[in-house]
């Protein structure tokens, strides 16, 4: 895939394709993003697993801490504790996406 092809889907765009799907108002479609991700956000912040069926699952992990290597002056250090996101495809979503 070429640099030109590359685009990113917004919060706009999403507000835009319910717009135009829903025939409601920017407004109401934008609070509808809004809230979405808000439900999304507080989910993972409490540390619940997020399954959008058809689509993927995101999961928070707690990493501990451990010993690093700085790769330019090849020091170690302690890298600490913390919580990392991750997201995983559904088959449906790797399949449509492997056919296009």
């Amino acid at each position: 895939m070429s640099e030109e092809n590359i685009r990113t889907l917004t919060r706009s765009d999403l507000v835009d394709a319910i717009t135009s799907e829903f025939q409601v108002t920017k407004y109401n479609a934008s609070e509808i993003v809004e809230d979405i991700l808000e439900e999304i956000e507080t989910a993972l912040v409490e540390g619940e697993t997020v399954k959008i069926a058809g689509f993927g699952t995101f999961t928070v992990r707690q990493k501990k801490e451990r010993i690093g290597r700085n790769p330019k002056t090849l020091e170690e250090a302690v890298i600490s504790s913390r919580k990392s996101l991750s997201f995983r495809a559904s088959p449906l979503l790797k399949k449509i996406v492997n056919e296009r």
